[in-house]
C-alpha cells in the first residue's frame, strides 16, 4: 500500500479525437500546462506502440518543460521506455503488483475504480493514486453505466487508503462540490481539450 503524497492535482487525460479541427495534441497539451495542469495521461488506445512512441517522447519533453508529471496508459513498456513518471492501469491491464515489479519503487501507479471497494484492493495491491467515476453524464464513460454522483464519490474518498482524482463531466463549476467531498483533484478530458483555448479552460479548473 503506497503513502505518498501527490504533487498534483489538475490531471489530464489525452484523446487526440476530441480536439478541434487544426490543433494538434501536442498544442493542446503545452496549452493545458500552461494554465496549470500539473499532471498528464497519454492514453490513445488506438494507435499502436510504433506511433505512440514519438508522440510519448515530446509528450515527455512538454511535460518536463512545465513541471508535469507524465503517466501512459497500460504501456509500461513505453513508460519505462521515455522515462514517463508512472503508468495508469485499467481493468484490463497487467496486474498492479505485476506492474509495480516491472516499473520498481519510484515510479507512479494509477488505477482507475468505478466502486470504493476497488480503491481499497488497488492500494493493497501497490497503487498510488485512483481515478473514480463517472461522476457526471459524459459521453466518454458512457459504457460504465450511469453517473454515480457526487454522493457515491464521497462514499468512496470517505476513508480512501489512496488520492482519489473524480473523472467524468466534471466542470469548472462542479469542481468546488467535487473537491468538496474529499477527491485529491480532478481528471479531464474534453474541458480542456476540446475548449477553445485550453489554457485558459486549465486556468479555470486549477484556480478552484
Amino acid at each position: 500500500m503506497s503513502g505518498r503524497a501527490l504533487d498534483f492535482s489538475l490531471y489530464l487525460i489525452t484523446d487526440r479525437h476530441a480536439l478541434p479541427p487544426g490543433r494538434s495534441l501536442e498544442d493542446a497539451v503545452r496549452a493545458a500546462c500552461q494554465g496549470g495542469v500539473n499532471a498528464v495521461q497519454l492514453r490513445e488506445k488506438d494507435l499502436s506502440a510504433r506511433a505512440l512512441y514519438p508522440l510519448a517522447c515530446r509528450l515527455r519533453e512538454l511535460t518536463a518543460h512545465w513541471g508535469a508529471r507524465l503517466f501512459v496508459n497500460d504501456r509500461i513498456d513505453l513508460a519505462l521506455a521515455v522515462e514517463a513518471d508512472g503508468v495508469h492501469l485499467g481493468g484490463h491491464s497487467l496486474p498492479i503488483a505485476v506492474a509495480r515489479q516491472l516499473l520498481g519503487p519510484e515510479r507512479l501507479i494509477g488505477v482507475s475504480t468505478h466502486h470504493r471497494d476497488e480503491i481499497a484492493a488497488a492500494a493493497q495491491a501497490g497503487a498510488d493514486f485512483v481515478t473514480f467515476g463517472p461522476v457526471f453524464p459524459t459521453p466518454s464513460k458512457a459504457v460504465f453505466g450511469p453517473p454515480q454522483g457526487l454522493d457515491a464519490l464521497r462514499d468512496a474518498c470517505r476513508d480512501a487508503p489512496l488520492p482519489v482524482f473524480a473523472l467524468g463531466g466534471i466542470t469548472a463549476a462542479t469542481t468546488p462540490q467535487v473537491l468538496a467531498s474529499g477527491a485529491q483533484g480532478v481528471a479531464l478530458i474534453r474541458a480542456v481539450l476540446a475548449a477553445a483555448d485550453p489554457t485558459c479552460a486549465a486556468r479555470r479548473f486549477a484556480r478552484q
